[in-house]
């Protein structure tokens, strides 16, 4: 629940409006659920609530997306006049209604490209015809065409919003950033690895959504091929979504007991769990490539923890590892692969201490403030151009931010 949202998007939202109120801006920001209006405010927020709240253990479906969509436009039609009106990714369609909320506050528009629907839906398990899904691909497209600026998160993102016939003038890269609470804690003063018993252990873990997105079989089998050979190596995944059940199914199924399952954990413990572990792993089908980046990298970075990507080469993840030299790629199915690496790194606390230095590097220059830098400035300019075009009097700019946050309901962790 905004703004305490567990998934990368809520958090990022969170993060951003408080910076931008902080430099100006009256900021609103339109959610679903109900209460944290207090919260907000402290941040110098306003929030606007649908009143709809979805049960933690709701599934999304093609109609709960639909509905949450109806509601969000629905209440930011009714606000005050906005200068500007960002809409994002969750619910996943959004962004088809920017431009129609955008003309009636006579407002610029820019839509906030966490991930890129309609086409991620088939890997989050949402299933349309395809001729409708096509439909809604060329709707989309036409609609972002129409925003004023479209901000995505990795380079990656950008080639794919171009091919589907975005203007790459309009589409602004503005990665997304580690939780600003993370940072390196040292094993000896970290009371969440003692309290998880880890001492004596190279820990392994993944950290984040598990999605239908975020294959686990290679990261299994790895644990399979370690089990016996490698018994002070340990496996910790911690977090919550679809694809837990069958992952705890998997391990009993395998007799893996080299493999621990752990909660999500909140945000003022998240220094403490990131940096328990002595390598982590992030994970991303191949067919996400370019629809969405896996904000849980840069968590891991931030822990100061060499990472190992399992995912497509061409995506931002992989890019980011291979030019800081923070860890390694492999095919998120090569099991084979992943167990050689774990061995390595495990054998080598030169290695793991050299990868886990240019991780943090690697994350240090680019943060929420910087972020909010470059929307502040996209915005402004295009509060600007409407100004000069129209010779409206200067005054205090207004932003609207629309897009559903939802406790336990986000569509990934990116």
């Amino acid at each position: 629940m905004f703004p305490l949202d567990r998934g990368a998007t809520g958090r990022c939202l969170a993060d951003l409006t408080e910076r931008l109120a902080g430099r100006g801006w009256r900021v609103s920001v339109v959610a679903d659920g109900v209460g944290g209006e207090e919260e907000a405010r402290r941040s110098g927020v306003a929030l606007w609530r649908t009143g709809r709240t979805i049960p933690a253990g709701d599934r999304p479906d093609a109609r709960g997306y639909l509905d949450s969509l109806i509601r969000l436009a629905w209440r930011a039609l009714r606000l005050p006049r906005h200068d500007v009106v960002v809409t994002m990714t969750d619910p996943p369609l959004l962004g088809l209604v920017g431009p129609l909320l955008a003309a009636r506050h006579g407002a610029a528009a820019i839509h906030w490209s966490q991930d890129v629907f309609p086409a991620l839906l088939p890997a989050l398990g949402v299933r349309l015809p395809p001729p409708l899904l096509h439909a809604v691909e060329r709707s989309m497209a036409r609609a972002l065409g129409r925003h004023d600026a479209v901000l995505a998160i990795g380079r990656c993102m950008v080639r794919r919003l171009v091919q589907a016939g975005v203007p790459e003038s309009r589409v602004i890269l503005c990665p997304n950033w580690p939780d600003p609470g993370i940072h390196p804690i040292p094993h000896a003063a970290n009371g969440w690895r003692a309290e998880q018993g880890l001492e004596g252990r190279f820990v392994v873990a993944y950290s984040g959504t598990l999605g239908l997105a975020h294959p686990m079989d290679g990261v299994l089998d790895a644990a399979a091929r370690l089990q016996a050979s490698d018994p002070t190596i340990l496996f910790l995944v911690i977090g919550e979504g679809r694809g837990r059940g069958a992952v705890a199914e998997a391990i009993q199924r395998r007799g893996l007991t080299n493999v621990r399952l752990a909660p999500w954990q909140p945000a003022d413990r998240l220094a403490e769990s990131l940096s328990a572990a002595d390598l982590h792993l992030t994970v991303m089908t191949n067919a996400a490539l370019g629809l969405m980046v896996p904000s849980k990298l840069t968590g891991a970075l931030a822990a100061a923890r060499p990472t190992l990507f399992l995912g497509p080469e061409d995506s931002e993840a992989a890019q980011h590892i291979r030019e800081w030299g923070c860890g390694a790629t492999l095919d998120p199915l090569d099991g084979a692969g992943l167990a050689a690496l774990i061995r390595r790194y495990a054998a080598d606390p030169t290695r793991c201490a050299r990868d886990g230095a240019a991780a943090l590097r690697s994350v240090a220059g680019w943060s929420a403030d910087d972020a909010a830098t470059r929307i502040d400035a996209v915005a402004r300019g295009l509060v600007a151009r409407r100004s000069f075009a129209n010779g409206a009097r200067t005054r205090r700019p207004t932003l609207a931010s629309i897009g559903r946050s939802l406790r336990r309901r986000v569509v990934s962790d990116a």
